[in-house]
């Protein structure tokens, strides 16, 4: 008997919200998710706003096993996923060295 992982993702972002930019990670995700069998039963967007966004997250954890969250990440501000996700879990967030050295020279080429 296989049992089928239910899926959901987010974007976080007023940006998106506002019709700024499209949510194509959404799209692809599901494109993606869908090949392994991972059945996506949501996609939810959220501004840039800290209890918005822990509601939001307390929620699709709630209603999926599987919960893909893409953007907030990034250097402003604005950007609190990790601190959202911390702070309702109740888990610290930790620095992984190895991923940091490998990602600082693709992210110093971006212009934020």
């Amino acid at each position: 008997m296989t049992t089928s992982i239910n899926a959901e993702i987010i974007a976080v972002g007023t940006e998106l919200l506002l019709g700024q930019i499209a949510n194509t990670n959404a799209q692809w995700l599901s494109q993606q998710l869908a090949q392994y069998g991972i059945n996506v039963l949501y996609h939810g967007v959220v501004g840039d706003n800290p209890e918005r966004v822990q509601e939001t997250f307390a929620s699709a954890q709630k209603r999926s096993r599987l919960v893909i969250v893409t953007g907030g990440l990034g250097p402003t501000d604005d950007d609190m996923t990790r601190e959202a996700f911390s702070t309702l879990n109740n888990v610290p967030i930790i620095e992984h060295e190895p991923s940091l050295k490998k990602s600082n020279p693709i992210l110093q080429k971006e212009t934020w």
